[in-house]
C-alpha cells in the first residue's frame, strides 16, 4: 500500500474493551487501515458512519459493527475529510438538497397530500363498489343485534312508507331502532334506520316521510360512503371498519354530510313525495317546530338536523313544493299507530344505549 496521509488514531473493535491506539493509514482511495501493535483493521470509508464530534475529534461508527469506534483528529487533510462521511444535521436528502430547499418540498408535498385527504371522499366515495358497501352496512346493521323493533303491523307500515319514498326496483332496507334518540341514519349498502325517539316526535306519518325521504336520498345520492370517509378517514377502507356498536355505529350516527348533500338529499324526498302524492305540508311543519325551538339541548329534535340546513329555510323548501297541490294521507291512523307502538308493543326487543 502506498501511504498518502497517516495520521494518530483509536478505535474500539467492537469485540473487546480495549481502546487500541495506532495510526489511520489512507492511500488517497476508498480504504482506510488501521495499525496498531494490538489490532490490524483494513474498513471501506463507505462503511463509516459519522457519529459525533467532541474535542477536536471526529467519532465515526462502523456499519459492520455496532460497537465499533473509530476516532479521529478533527483536522484531516481536506482529501481525507470530502471522502470520509460527514455530519448528518438533518439527514442524508435533507443535506444534501438543503435546509430551505427541502423545507419548500415538504410543505409542498404536505399541502398535496392534505388536498388528497379532503378531496378524496368526494370523487372516491360514490366510486366505491355497490357490494361492497353493502356488506359494510350488513355488518353494521348485525352489531345491532336485537335492538331493532317487529311488530307485523309495524313491519307493514314502515314498508308501505318506505315504498311511497323510494320507489326503485331495488329498495333500500328500513328499520326502527330502539332508542329514545331523536335520529335517524343512512347506513352503508342501503340501510336506514330511524329511532325510535325521532318517531315519538313526529306528529304525523308525513313528517316521518319526509324524513325517510331525506335518508333515502342520501342512500340513492351515493352520500353515504363519502361522508364515511369523511369521518373515519381511507383507513376505513385499507384496514377495514371496527364494527362494535359503541364506537364506528354510534360515529355514523353522529356523520357528517356537507351542506350541498343535505340539500340534494331533501330535493330527493320532496321529489319523491310530490310523486307518490305524499303531502310536504307535514315535513314543512316538522322543521318549523325545529325553528321554534332553535335554543337546543342535544336531547332535542334538533339532535337530528343539527348540522344540516337551517330548518327554516328547509320548512320554506317544503312548503312552496306543496303549493298548489291536493295531497291524500300516506298511512291510515292505524299504520302511525302502529309504527308509533312498534318499540313498545316488541316483547323480544332490547333497549338500544343513548348515542348523545
Amino acid at each position: 500500500m502506498e501511504e498518502s496521509f497517516r495520521t494518530p488514531a483509536q478505535w474500539y473493535d467492537g469485540h473487546s474493551a480495549v481502546r487500541h491506539e495506532g495510526d489511520a493509514l489512507w492511500d488517497g482511495a476508498r480504504q482506510l487501515a488501521l495499525r496498531s501493535t494490538s489490532s490490524n483493521l483494513d474498513i471501506a470509508l463507505g462503511e463509516l458512519v459519522f457519529a459525533e464530534e467532541r474535542g477536536g475529534q471526529r467519532v465515526y461508527r462502523w456499519s459492520g459493527d455496532d460497537d465499533f469506534r473509530l476516532i479521529l483528529p478533527a483536522d484531516l487533510p481536506a482529501g481525507l475529510a470530502a471522502a470520509l462521511p460527514s455530519r448528518r444535521k438533518y439527514g442524508a436528502w435533507v443535506d444534501g438538497l438543503g435546509l430551505g430547499k427541502a423545507t419548500v418540498l415538504f410543505a409542498g408535498v404536505s399541502a398535496g397530500l392534505l388536498a388528497l385527504f379532503f378531496t378524496a371522499p368526494d370523487w372516491l366515495g360514490p366510486r366505491i363498489p355497490t357490494s361492497w358497501e353493502r356488506s359494510m352496512g350488513d355488518a353494521l346493521v348485525g352489531d345491532f343485534g336485537n335492538r331493532i323493533c317487529h311488530t307485523p303491523e309495524g313491519d307493514a307500515a314502515l314498508a308501505k312508507l318506505l315504498a311511497k319514498v323510494d320507489p326503485a326496483e331495488e329498495k333500500v332496507r328500513a328499520g326502527i331502532a330502539n332508542s329514545t334518540d331523536v335520529n335517524a341514519v343512512a347506513l352503508p349498502g342501503g340501510q336506514i334506520l330511524i329511532f325510535d325517539g325521532l318517531v315519538q316526535e313526529a306528529e304525523t306519518p308525513e313528517e316521518l316521510a319526509g324524513v325517510l325521504g331525506h335518508e333515502v336520498g342520501h342512500v340513492r345520492e351515493r352520500h353515504v360512503m363519502t361522508a364515511l370517509l369523511r369521518q373515519f378517514g381511507l383507513t376505513v377502507l385499507l384496514s377495514g371498519m371496527n364494527t362494535g356498536i359503541g364506537d364506528t355505529l354510534f360515529g355514523l350516527a353522529a356523520m357528517d354530510y356537507s351542506r350541498d348533500a343535505e340539500r340534494e338529499a331533501d330535493e330527493y324526498s320532496r321529489a319523491r313525495m310530490l310523486e307518490s302524492g305524499i303531502s310536504p305540508t307535514g315535513a314543512a311543519e316538522f322543521f318549523e317546530r325545529l325553528s321554534a325551538r332553535i335554543d337546543y339541548d342535544e336531547d332535542s329534535l334538533l339532535g337530528w338536523a343539527a348540522s344540516h340546513p337551517g330548518p327554516g329555510e328547509r320548512a320554506e323548501a317544503y312548503r312552496e313544493a306543496a303549493e298548489g297541490r291536493t295531497f291524500t294521507p300516506v298511512l291510515t291512523e292505524q299504520e302511525f299507530g302502529a309504527l308509533k307502538t312498534m318499540c313498545e308493543e316488541d316483547e323480544d326487543v332490547e333497549v338500544m344505549q343513548s348515542i348523545v
